[in-house]
């Protein structure tokens, strides 16, 4: 990897250790993504957000107390907010009405993880490849499907 090639910092937020455990090592494990940190719930992410700072946020959408709904609300007021793609085991017509109303760059059901996630990566940051010497657009886009 080039010195000079940027790659996206991702942080991601879920309650379920297990779903953190792989998602870990899926994003550790793509060229141009790098794990960031980890947080377990949406206030959680609010404050990590801030120490790591990063390009982009997998967060999932049910969590106690603040949920990734509000937390991506939180997120994207704030200046220079990340892109946030909110996952979740219920994809319904209203969690997907829900993700937009909030200002989720994007959204994904978890059941299509594998299939999809990657994919809607390098929409919203207009990149051809993620293991190629292209850096992320200035201008991210809102995918929605």
């Amino acid at each position: 990897m080039s010195a000079s090639r940027r790659v996206l910092r991702v942080l991601l937020v879920d309650d379920s250790e297990t779903f953190l455990a792989g998602a870990s090592v899926w994003v550790s494990s793509q060229p141009g993504l790098v794990l960031a940190g980890t947080a377990h719930s949406g206030a959680e992410a609010l404050i990590v957000a801030d120490d790591v700072r990063p390009d982009l946020v997998l967060m999932d959408a049910a969590m106690h107390g603040i949920d990734g709904f509000e937390a991506t609300r939180r997120l994207k007021a704030r200046e220079s907010a990340p892109q946030v793609v909110l996952l979740t085991s219920y994809d319904t017509l209203a969690s997907r009405r829900d993700a937009w109303a909030c200002g989720a760059d994007g959204f994904v059901a978890k059941a299509d993880v594998s299939a999809r996630l990657l994919e809607v990566i390098r929409k919203l940051f207009e990149i051809d490849g993620l293991g190629d010497d292209g850096a992320p657009s200035r201008s991210p886009r809102v995918i929605r499907d």
